[in-house]
């Protein structure tokens, strides 16, 4: 007997057309909290290409943790549809991402290797093997002699380095970094800029990077999306099509380079109205 409702259609999980890496398309995402539902992000619309590195900068609350979150599978949107190499459910999504979050969340107890090895561990590899194969992710990024250093050992750029290898090591196509120097002095801020400028360049991947940071967003950034205050939604992009030195310091004092840092602060001030 037909009880006269529809059951809701599945949502699709794979995505036919288009070769885009990343594909958000109409997404919305509510919250419950204790004052009524929070549309955190509403009609938002975003791509990212194979192997480039897409950065996101909006005003805190805009919802930009929350695009990562669904990127890696932890949520589902309200509404809209999320893909991943083609992909749409929860699982390829989350098989497909590899989560650096803000705090590094090393373990205090083992060393510096022992925590990158981690994301192997995590994947079913002998603890032995694991530390066995991050070795030359060490070496290759001037890590070597803090290998069996502990955590409370390490500066921060460093514990952030250990947390960026240990990113790599999970192997996955897609990388999803949340502030990952949000934390640090503006020094070491700018430090780790360059090293990670070479990590992506020596080991390539598909990259959202969400940051705070305009500047930081155009010096790692291939291209910059601008989100709205919260709901949030793209509301501008920028190519960063200026040359860039391997020394960030040449780069981010080239004239090209300043106008487009105008440009990308014109369109968050013009969001943000």
């Amino acid at each position: 007997m037909e009880s006269g409702l529809e059951a809701p259609a599945a949502p699709p999980h794979k995505l036919v057309e288009g070769t885009e890496a990343i594909v958000v398309r109409g997404v919305a995402r509510r919250f419950r909290s204790p004052r009524g539902d929070v549309l955190a992000v509403d009609g938002l619309d975003l791509t990212a290409a194979e192997g480039e590195v897409l950065a996101v900068v909006g005003p805190s609350g805009c919802g930009k943790s929350t695009l990562l979150e669904l990127l890696a599978g932890l949520a589902d949107p309200d509404e809209g549809e999320v893909f991943i190499g083609g992909e749409g459910s929860r699982a390829a999504r989350l098989a497909a991402c590899a989560y650096m979050p803000q705090r590094d969340l090393l373990l205090p107890w083992r060393s510096a290797l022992a925590n990158a090895a981690l994301a192997l561990e995590a994947q079913g590899v002998s603890g032995a093997e694991a530390r066995r194969r991050a070795v030359p992710l060490f070496e290759r990024f001037g890590l070597a002699e803090f290998a069996r250093a502990l955590p409370a050992e390490l500066s921060g750029g460093m514990r952030q380095r250990v947390a960026f290898l240990r990113t790599l090591l999970a192997g996955r196509p897609t990388l999803l970094l949340d502030e990952p120097f949000g934390a640090l002095d503006s020094i070491t801020r700018a430090a780790m800029q360059e090293w990670l400028a070479d990590a992506l360049r020596a080991d390539p991947r598909t990259v959202v990077l969400v940051t705070h940071d305009v500047r930081e967003a155009l010096y790692l950034g291939d291209r910059v999306a601008v989100l709205s205050p919260r709901p949030g939604r793209v509301v501008s992009e920028l190519a960063v099509d200026v040359d860039r030195s391997p020394a960030r310091r040449e780069t981010v004092t080239d004239p090209a380079f300043a106008a487009l840092e105008e440009r990308a602060l014109e369109a968050l001030e013009k969001a943000a109205r």
